[in-house]
């Protein structure tokens, strides 16, 4: 008789043998994210020289994998969802894809250039304007300076900042700030995008200019990468689905399927 966790696991292989194919957008390849856990840290060099002294060997620090052996592929122009509780590595898992973070084992193969709206701002220079803060990301993004010139209207259009564009963006209001982020993220045009937990950015009529972006953006056929929480939004846009659980993956397949698995006692257990 199947237990709970051989129908997960049945129901992972039988998912990850459909979504073969040769059209890939991302490749993720048995990627393990191991870190540490301090016990005990010397709280000065003092201690840390009479501990040696001693020959204390006892470790200061247990290692926890934040993600373990996670492989899977997303295929091209699909709107990909990673869901779990919190702390199953979502976020970890995003950050590997998107190269801010190193896996410690495994790799991850991207085809097509990437714009990620993990940490909104993230480059961004609090002492710079609007309008360099503009010219640094997409310097970034290997942009030159002649092919943002001829975006930041339209990036000022949407992010309704114009009267702010010369103002260093460390004065701006969070809300305003977002705004400029999410603007500039969009408007890169990538092949791939990563977002996490933003369609909440600005007021609700901004929220409603941000869905139209990413409803454009499906559309156009771009990979779609998100976390989210928000499983109405994923039953009616993402195309599959990744079920983590303590770092590991335990469902890929379709929305429905994963939505199930996830609020069932099987996955909180």
């Amino acid at each position: 008789m199947n237990t709970p966790a051989d129908l997960i696991s049945s129901d992972l292989e039988r998912d990850t043998k459909k979504s073969h194919s040769d059209e890939f957008a991302v490749e993720i390849n048995d990627v393990t994210v191991a870190y540490r856990a301090y016990i005990r840290r010397p709280t000065s060099l003092k201690e840390t020289i009479i501990s040696t002294l001693k020959g204390k060997k006892e470790p200061t620090f247990s290692s926890f994998d934040a993600l373990s052996q996670v492989s899977m592929k997303i295929a091209k122009g699909s709107v990909f969802a990673l869901i779990g509780s919190n702390g199953c590595g979502k976020s970890t898992l995003l950050k590997v894809i998107a190269g801010v973070l190193k896996p410690t084992k495994g790799c991850v193969k991207l085809s097509g250039d990437i714009a990620s709206l993990i940490e909104l701002g993230a480059g961004f220079d609090p002492d710079l304007t609007a309008i360099e803060n503009i010219y640094l990301n997409g310097s970034l993004h290997k942009k030159t300076r002649a092919e943002m010139q001829g975006r930041i209207q339209h990036i000022l259009d949407f992010s309704e900042l114009h009267e702010f564009a010369f103002t260093p963006i460390k004065y701006y209001s969070s809300g305003m700030y977002a705004r400029l982020a999410f603007s500039v993220a969009v408007d890169v045009n990538p092949k791939i995008l990563l977002v996490d937990e933003i369609l909440g950015v600005g007021d609700e009529r901004f929220q409603e200019k941000c869905k139209k972006v990413f409803d454009e953006l499906i559309n156009k056929g771009k990979t779609i990468v998100l976390v989210t929480h928000n499983m109405d939004y994923i039953m009616e846009k993402a195309n599959q689905v990744a079920l983590l659980k303590k770092g590991k993956l335990v469902y890929f397949g379709e929305p429905k399927r994963a939505a199930e698995i996830y609020r069932s006692s099987d996955y909180s257990a």
